[in-house]
């Protein structure tokens, strides 16, 4: 039953997605403005979680949010699903995601990315994906926009360690702001490995904030062990 729930989830994903063509038509024709598409795209998500929730009884529980800093940050998360991805457009309404660029490949939703805008960036290029992630970054939170990072570059298992690739050490010494550590189990319901969704609730804990200034080495030891440690603390509360 559980598959079967999953599965009419995943048709019901490709309709609501189908029903925002005419959503990007209309902001398209009055000049693609930013407020605009993120607005659509925090609707987009919510109604994606709403249906997650009521077809395959997936929701999330959300723990620490004192831990928040008052102003724009780097918000760094363990990456387990696709979920997350979705999620924190609505946890955090004008968020801009550091993403790859493969996720322009997908229809209407790739149109989204590049007008909120996100932070498209092609691990290809080497040093220019780098430099571009950092002054991408940068003007987003001029703007007032955290910017939020899965340094450990894509999906993982839930099995596997916490371990961040290169280049998150040159983006904290670069935008001298608090680092919001946010951990997740959500590999556990909805993950690379798993045949179909799960039902259950996905913890999602803001840690204590990381203060600007660290070594680049002891940053990203200090982020590893804070999101490791609630990873495996935070086992799942299944339906």
């Amino acid at each position: 039953m559980q598959r079967i729930r999953s599965t009419l989830f995943d048709l019901l994903l490709a309709v609501w997605t189908g029903l925002f063509v005419p959503v990007l038509a209309i902001l398209w024709l009055c000049g693609s403005p930013e407020r605009g598409v993120r607005l659509a795209s925090r609707l987009w998500a919510r109604g994606v979680l709403v249906n997650l929730k009521w077809l395959v009884g997936l929701t999330y529980a959300e723990r620490g949010q004192h831990n928040i800093p008052d102003g724009p940050c780097l918000i760094i998360a363990n990456h387990q699903s696709t979920w997350e991805t979705l999620a924190f457009l609505t946890l955090f309404p004008d968020v801009a995601i550091i993403a790859k660029r493969e996720l322009l490949t997908i229809p209407v939703f790739s149109w989204f990315l590049r007008k909120s805008p996100m932070i498209l960036i092609d691990r290809e290029s080497g040093s220019k994906a780098v430099k571009k992630m950092v002054e991408e970054s940068q003007a987003a939170l001029a703007q007032g926009r955290s910017v939020l990072i899965f340094p450990e570059g894509t999906r993982k298992p839930v099995s596997e360690p916490i371990e961040f690739k290169r280049g998150v050490e040159l983006l904290y010494a670069k935008l001298g702001r608090p680092v919001l550590p946010v951990a997740l189990n959500s590999g556990h319901f909805w993950g690379p490995d798993r045949p179909y969704k799960r039902a259950g609730t996905i913890s999602v804990s803001y840690l204590d904030p990381i203060a600007p200034g660290l070594a680049g080495r002891e940053f990203t030891r200090k982020a590893e062990q804070l999101l490791e440690a609630e990873r495996r603390s935070s086992w799942p509360q299944a339906a």
